[in-house]
């Protein structure tokens, strides 16, 4: 329960008490914000009125995730995956700049935490430092405006314009029910590492990465490989610094990996991907294959799934991240057909599906987007139906705590 404080000022020539509210007003007072709603009554010694003051609970429902990874390692994508399954399509703010970075849904705002560089192109270059630097960075206006979003409060967010290279003026954004920061830097300061409810980390090796950063940015941004190339070896530093330490924070990673079917394999277009998945997460059960906690190998390729060279394997087993306890799914190689999937979903237990192949529906429906053919878009499906059910037991246990004081 919220405790409202009532400050008193000259200002009010009357009486104030508690009392069923008309309009609502926000002020602020001194390092305190103070939300209030007044309404009149008329006195009955006739013509004097009362002002009545009535202080909102302030208890958020807004849920935070943090999504961590280095430049073109698949956060657009696993970004449009998350939000479709909470619906709608996710877009920029209308009528605000098109260039905005933010991307918003029925239940989603998606924040790129790009837009708190403090340093534009120009002065990164100047400073000689790179955007995954701490010193091109705000990470206390990140922190404040996180935090605010979060008990409900709206922020103008400034924009980093990706096009220009500049910080474009600020954006309104309202607080959603679930706000998700992904970039470069959501688990690096521990104070906004705290204010999160879940967090994920995309792992690429440097092999896959390489070729995802060659075709975004050769065929979305116009660059050059040599210059992808000198990006790359400019940044590796800094990545290896500032972004990479931050895995051993997440709740989930989906670690991407050349694949072990194909010996010697250089062309990159099968891929081994695991999910490492943290135990002891509060409203997070770990999926798990066949039998919880066993190890277990499978190849399920046969009659009921199809699969062409070199074939399919999962694994599943308990292991340690960073010394902490978890449990990790793998696939190695890819689907033929999509519609398959159900058979190896029907083998998987603690999905937080709605219902029996809602796994494979959500991939049917984003057969187009890159990885829908292997473990990295089974992984963020997964993944995201998790989160989905992170926030309804998040949002009932907030809904459930007043009832519960009240019937104390």
């Amino acid at each position: 329960m919220a405790v409202c404080p009532v400050y008193t000022t000259q200002s009010l020539n009357s009486t104030c008490s508690i009392s069923t509210p008309s309009k609502t007003h926000f002020s602020s007072h001194h390092n305190h914000l103070v939300f209030y709603r007044t309404s009149k009554r008329t006195s009955k010694r006739g013509g004097s009125s009362s002002c009545v003051i009535t202080c909102s609970a302030g208890d958020s429902q807004t849920v935070v995730i943090g999504l961590a990874a280095d430049s073109g390692c698949g956060k657009s994508t696993f970004m449009r995956r998350l939000t479709s399954v909470f619906g709608g399509a996710a877009e920029p703010p209308k009528g605000g700049n098109p260039d905005s970075n933010t991307l918003i849904s029925d239940m989603t705002t998606v924040i790129c935490l790009d837009d708190y560089h403090s340093l534009d192109r120009t002065g990164r270059k100047e400073k000689g430092v790179t955007a995954l630097d701490p010193r091109a960075n705000d990470f206390d206006l990140m922190y404040e405006q996180v935090k605010a979003l979060k008990s409900g409060i709206a922020v103008d967010k400034p924009i980093y314009n990706h096009v220009s290279g500049l910080l474009d003026p600020p954006e309104l954004i309202k607080p959603p029910k679930i706000l998700v920061i992904e970039g470069l830097h959501p688990m690096f300061d521990e104070r906004v590492r705290d204010l999160l409810d879940f967090s994920i980390y995309l792992d690429i090796s440097n092999e896959v990465k390489f070729a995802w950063k060659i075709q975004r940015d050769m065929a979305e941004r116009g660059h050059s490989l040599e210059s992808i190339k000198a990006s790359i070896e400019a940044r590796k530093p800094d990545f290896d610094a500032f972004i990479d330490p931050q895995k051993q924070y997440a709740d989930a990673v989906i670690e991407v990996l050349p694949t072990q079917l194909i010996p010697d394999d250089n062309e990159g277009k099968v891929l081994r991907v695991r999910l490492i998945m943290k135990e002891g997460v509060e409203h997070f059960s770990p999926v798990y294959l066949f039998d919880e906690g066993s190890t277990v190998s499978w190849i399920p390729c046969g009659r009921k799934l199809t699969c062409s060279y070199p074939g399919i394997k999962f694994s599943y087993g308990p292991d340690t991240y960073f010394g902490h306890e978890v449990s990790v799914l793998e696939m190695d190689g890819q689907f033929d057909r999509l519609d398959e999937l159900i058979y190896v979903e029907s083998h998987l237990s603690n999905l937080s599906t709605k219902f029996y192949g809602e796994v494979t529906q959500q991939m049917l429906k984003h057969a187009d987007f890159p990885g829908s053919n292997n473990g990295t878009g089974l992984f963020q499906t997964i993944v995201g139906l998790k989160i989905r059910d992170l926030y309804e037991q998040i949002t009932a246990s907030k809904t459930a705590a007043p009832l519960q004081a009240t019937k104390a």
